[in-house]
């Protein structure tokens, strides 16, 4: 009996679900169930937030609101001032080393890559030439101051020619002085008959003629001296040519030092295009030379950024090849005018159609790095560079202020 009533109880559920669906069929005109109420109360379960949603809601809207007062606070005080562009560049001033002579470069003593120092010798150019033309020069002036010395010997020979003469015209002077007093003396003697006139007239030829030899002795001394004169001269040209042969000497030496090429400062050899045998002419550029301990920044900035930017104020570098690591740099100078205005063809805004760009200026930026940093700093690098401009945050104020009290004064 008991099991019975537990079958009956396990079968009655269907059977009167199966009535029942039997009757939902059979008869369409009965009312479907209304589940409206349902959804509304869903709806309303949603609509009403459990406290503890509402406290994290809360919670989430004030770190909100504090955050944002925190970076709008932290932007006004210290953000604003700092400006920061990508548009940065590693850069050095290469040499480009050239001969100053041409001729056949016998040795390159340097590789590429190679680390040199000042005044290292980085090719040799073959001498044989210009060592040639140096002995030639030092030829020309052994001959000169041959020249010079001959011309001052002769002139020791003419000294001694014009001593000479000067002695025989002393003595053509005595001789003539004493014809002249016998004359004097002889004259009264013949007017009082005491002489023969025909005494005194040889003592008069005899003192013309001794006259006549005192002038042709002092021409021969005065022309002995011009002689003189003209080796003197002879003996400038000589010393002219000697310091003339030695100027081209000096050029000669510089010629022949300028085959050995030297490092005029330290850094490092890069594209390299000489090799031994080449002939080479003067100009031409064989290598470059970069000093790595003189590498700078190039930052361009917009001229947006640049209103509180000053020489002297200090820069981080983010460098990409160190892996985003910052460097200490310090602003160098700022260009006199924009990238735009010295390129090859700066631009004519009165031409044409015109369309405001927002230019950029070169801001040099000296590098700060310690040793091992500078060793993998090469140019050409990318970089970010973030200038702290706080250094002259009034500065705008103060322009502002003395604009204003100069239009006061116009007015």
């Amino acid at each position: 009996m008991l099991f019975q009533d537990a079958g009956a109880l396990a079968l009655g559920p269907p059977i009167a679900l199966r009535h029942s669906m039997a009757d939902d069929t059979n008869s369409p005109e009965q009312a479907i169930p209304d589940t409206s109420t349902d959804v509304d109360e869903a709806t309303a379960r949603r609509r009403s937030l459990s406290p503890r949603t509402k406290l994290i809601l809360l919670v989430v809207v004030a770190v909100l609101l504090i955050g944002g007062a925190v970076w709008f606070l932290r932007y006004k005080t210290y953000g604003q001032y700092f400006q920061e562009t990508n548009d940065a560049t590693i850069m050095a001033d290469a040499v480009a080393i050239a001969p100053r002579v041409n001729g056949y470069v016998s040795q390159v003593l340097v590789a590429e890559n190679q680390d040199v120092k000042e005044g290292q010798a980085l090719v040799r150019i073959d001498a044989r030439d210009y060592q040639a033309q140096a002995e030639q020069v030092r030829a020309q002036i052994a001959q000169a101051e041959a020249s010079a010395d001959s011309a001052r010997a002769s002139i020791s020979e003419q000294q001694a020619a014009i001593a000479q003469a000067e002695a025989q015209l002393a003595s053509a002077r005595a001789k003539a002085a004493n014809d002249a007093r016998e004359v004097a003396r002889y004259t009264p003697l013949a007017a009082s008959g005491a002489e023969t006139r025909q005494q005194l007239a040889q003592l008069r030829l005899a003192a013309e003629q001794s006259a006549q030899q005192v002038r042709e002795q002092v021409a021969t001394v005065e022309l002995q001296r011009r002689r003189i004169a003209g080796i003197d001269s002879q003996v400038r040209q000589a010393q002219a040519q000697v310091r003339g042969g030695k100027a081209q000497l000096a050029a000669a030496g510089v010629n022949l030092g300028a085959t050995l090429i030297k490092a005029p400062s330290a850094g490092r050899v890069g594209n390299k295009t000489v090799n031994p045998g080449q002939y080479v002419q003067a100009g031409t550029r064989l290598m470059s030379l970069v000093p790595l301990d003189k590498l700078y920044v190039t930052a361009n900035f917009k001229e947006t950024q640049l209103a509180l930017m000053r020489p002297g104020q200090p820069a981080k570098i983010e460098v990409d090849a160190l892996s985003g690591t910052e460097i200490d740099g310090r602003v160098v100078s700022i260009s006199p005018g924009t990238g735009a205005q010295f390129s090859i063809l700066p631009p004519q805004n009165a031409t044409g159609n015109f369309t405001k760009i927002v230019q950029r200026v070169p801001v040099r930026i000296a590098i700060e790095a310690t040793p091992s940093a500078r060793r993998l700093l090469v140019p050409g690098l990318s970089v970010t560079v973030t200038v702290d401009t706080r250094g002259a945050k009034g500065d705008l104020e103060r322009i502002e202020q003395q604009q204003e009290r100069l239009e006061k004064q116009g007015g």
